[in-house]
């Protein structure tokens, strides 16, 4: 008899039946609630690791075959560090009653359907009420561009930009690693995001040190990414004057036109099914990108086209979570 055995009794564990709960629960509950509160985001834990590893290893006077190897070895490091973190969690939930709990509650953490929506819908809120100062200071929150220089479109195609890629990165591809990988699959890929996110740059300080990071977050990206794309495309369907027709011949047409290899497919599947042009030029502190347009539609967004990239994004989370529900079925079937 061994020593363990799962603990069915409490809850018939399996890892897609508690990322399908999680994917229900997330946009109702949202962030961590009363004493729940107090522990720290694992994001958090992770980026504070990070910018350790950065300031110790991460230094001017090494040359830049140094820094590079360094930054391999993080990478290395952090991620393979998140994925034992994540096994551990998920090990203890199999076989302890009603530890499987705190995996339910790192998967809602590890999620960002609420956030995401409440931050977008800030920005079509301040814009439509509050005007032009509310909606740069909300969109502020959600990108990285210099948003002093944005008129109301460029705030509105921003909010729209960060709503089709964050789809991506905040949502279906931590699904996608966790179907794959379970836990220690999807907290690899946070780390991994996160590392991009933090180091990832092509500046001076970064452009060697953060190069695996960069480009490892590139190769994972790319199924989600495509499959974002998809989704987005397909839940036009559900959304008044949404076109998913256009939105599969946008992403296939001008997806590559991105400087990214993976931003450039949601994007191009919203701009299409909303009929918009989205990227193009954009001034980053000490930067001007001068992209091309993706998209064949209006560059004039406005808050309305917030709030239908918004309806979008629903449609397309009720979508992926389907998506997960039916291959929780599957498996549960099988087994």
């Amino acid at each position: 008899m061994p020593l363990l055995e799962p603990a069915a009794a409490a809850f018939p564990y399996h890892p897609l039946v508690l990322l399908v709960a999680a994917l229900v629960l997330e946009p109702l509950l949202g962030e961590a609630r009363g004493p729940l509160r107090r522990l720290p985001h694992p994001v958090r834990l992770i980026g504070a690791l990070i910018a350790f590893l950065d300031r110790k290893l991460n230094r001017p006077e090494r040359s830049p075959t140094d820094r590079r190897l360094r930054g391999v070895l993080v990478v290395a490091f952090v991620a393979g560090l998140a994925a034992a973190a994540g096994w551990a969690v998920a090990w203890v939930g199999r076989f302890v009653p009603f530890a499987w709990l705190a995996e339910l509650a790192l998967i809602i953490a590890l999620l960002a359907q609420r956030s995401l929506f409440q931050h977008v819908r800030a920005v079509a809120a301040a814009l439509s009420e509050h005007g032009l100062d509310a909606g740069r200071a909300a969109v502020a929150h959600i990108v990285g561009r210099d948003v002093r220089q944005l008129d109301e479109h460029g705030v509105a195609r921003a909010a729209v930009e960060s709503c089709a890629e964050n789809f991506s990165d905040g949502i279906v591809a931590p699904v996608f690693w966790y179907v794959l990988f379970g836990l220690p699959g999807m907290l690899a890929y946070k780390a991994v995001n996160t590392l991009d996110s933090m180091i990832g740059y092509r500046s001076e300080r970064h452009r060697a040190f953060g190069w695996a990071s960069a480009r490892l977050d590139d190769a994972l990206n790319l199924v989600p990414a495509r499959l974002s794309g998809l989704l987005l495309s397909a839940a036009a369907v559900a959304v008044p004057e949404a076109r998913p027709a256009a939105g599969v011949r946008t992403m296939l047409r001008d997806a590559r036109l991105h400087r990214s290899p993976n931003a450039g497919w949601p994007e191009a599947a919203m701009a299409g099914a909303l009929g918009l042009s989205l990227a193009g030029p954009r001034r980053y502190p000490g930067l001007v990108v001068d992209d091309p347009w993706i998209g064949g539609g209006t560059s004039r967004a406005t808050a309305r086209d917030v709030a239908r990239a918004l309806s979008l994004f629903v449609a397309a989370c009720l979508l992926n979570g389907c998506l997960a529900a039916a291959l929780a079925a599957a498996r549960l079937n099988v087994a």
